[in-house]
């Protein structure tokens, strides 16, 4: 089993990726493989609603939505951290996550999610709650700890110091990874999925 994870900072060895990394020491410590993505610093495409998405997921292909939509289809849980803008995720992960979503929003279904968000100091708990939306709407069982998944620092790599921070992550991870083995044992019992309504699209607009 494998956690695929997204930093969405720009900053590849930031405080955000020390805490993802703090997640992914200890889902190696309980049996599971994890991967953590960088969206880096290069410009990201906000989704445009034109509804060309394709098999393979967005339309335009100039970054990495696709190959992280390819590897989400391998995957069997998730967990995505955000630096904090002014009280809110970084828009380059939300425009990433947008379009990840949109076009290939199947990838994720029934599999366990988590966010991460890391500041400074303040604009944590908002920019997690925006960050839960897309576990909501995708059918996605999400994975809790003894805190809301959240870490502080300033200079890179101070989050590391958040004891509490740390010590969330890391009860974050053995919640995943005990989620995901539960349904990995469901699965091998014969559990199925549950069966998915679609086709109702009430609108009050007239």
């Amino acid at each position: 089993m494998k956690v695929l994870m997204l930093n969405g900072s720009a900053k590849p060895a930031g405080n955000t990726y020390t805490a993802l990394l703090e997640v992914g020491k200890q889902l190696e410590k309980e049996g599971i493989a994890y991967e953590i993505v960088q969206i880096g610093g290069k410009p990201i495409r906000d989704c445009i609603g034109c509804g060309k998405c394709t098999e393979n997921g967005c339309v335009f292909t100039d970054d990495g939505v696709n190959d992280f939509l390819a590897k989400a289809k391998e995957a069997d849980g998730f967990v995505f951290g955000t630096p904090v803008y002014y009280a809110h995720p970084s828009g380059r992960i939300l425009s990433f996550l947008d379009r990840v979503f949109y076009s290939g929003s199947k990838a994720f279904q029934f599999k366990p999610g988590a966010s991460v968000a890391v500041a400074r100091r303040g604009g944590t708990s908002a920019s997690f709650d925006c960050m839960n939306k897309y576990f909501g709407i995708s059918q996605m069982p999400v994975a809790g700890s003894t805190y809301w998944n959240l870490a502080h620092g300033g200079a890179p790599g101070e989050s590391a110091l958040d004891e509490e921070g740390m010590q969330t992550m890391r009860n974050l991870a053995r919640n995943l990874a005990w989620m995901m083995k539960c349904f990995e044992a469901g699965k091998q019992q014969g559990v199925c999925l549950p069966e998915t309504e679609r086709g109702a699209r009430t609108n009050f607009i007239r």
